[in-house]
């Protein structure tokens, strides 16, 4: 059954913070896998810079295709993570686990069985701080309550969600790293957005057919 999107809000709005897959967070909007990483763990260093100034990648779902273009200039460690894990094919076969129209949808980390895939990779910094704004058909990372968290799991805002850009530096206040945007296939988006969910035991708003990301294709540079 569908929430209301004000209910929604009014429950996301005080921790602000898209917590791990647990029955503790589970109203949290767009958590981070619940594989965590082990404590200690070093973030992935700055990249180089990128030869190509604004990357595209091809998101090719079980319901259709998604370009999306990504800002290495706002969001290079962002950026530089989400290449490596589609390089690495680490996104085919994970599932879109988790869908409130209106609002977003959430991917990249979690199988079928909405088990985490194994081969999550160190956290990185949190940008949300770099001035690009949780607009529609942006596309952001998810993460837990602590800001320093986001591992392979990312989100595509279907609405503008103003709550979740950047205040200042607190926990509360950090935000969710927008790192681009789509750039073909908002109506694959908004045909994911659409579909019927319900609970699965300690998920929420699970879509009742399986919405899988077949692969994650980065695009060749632009000449």
């Amino acid at each position: 059954m569908r929430r209301s999107i004000p209910a929604i809000v009014s429950v996301l709005l005080a921790p602000l913070a898209l917590a791990a897959w647990s029955t503790a967070n589970a109203a949290d909007p767009a958590p981070a896998a619940t594989a965590a990483v082990a404590p200690g763990a070093t973030p992935i260093p700055a990249p180089s810079a990128a030869p190509d100034a604004h990357p595209r990648a091809v998101i090719t779902t079980s319901l259709g295709a998604v370009t999306v273009e990504l800002d290495p200039v706002k969001a290079p460690l962002t950026v530089a993570n989400f290449l490596d894990y589609a390089r690495s094919g680490y996104f085919e076969g994970t599932v879109f686990p988790r869908v409130i129209p209106g609002f977003m949808i959430q991917g990249g980390g979690l199988l079928p069985d909405l088990e985490p895939k194994p081969g999550q990779r160190a956290p990185i910094r949190n940008e949300a701080a770099n001035g690009l704004k949780n607009t529609r058909g942006t596309l952001a990372m998810a993460r837990t309550s602590v800001p320093d968290s986001a591992t392979s799991q990312f989100f595509i805002n279907i609405a503008d969600n103003a709550f979740r850009d950047h205040r200042d530096d607190s926990a509360a206040g950090m935000g969710y790293a927008v790192f681009g945007r789509v750039v073909g296939g908002q109506d694959v988006i908004d045909k994911i957005a659409s579909q019927r969910t319900a609970s699965n035991g300690m998920h929420q708003d699970v879509p009742l057919t399986k919405v899988i990301i077949e692969s994650v294709k980065v695009l060749p540079a632009k000449p």
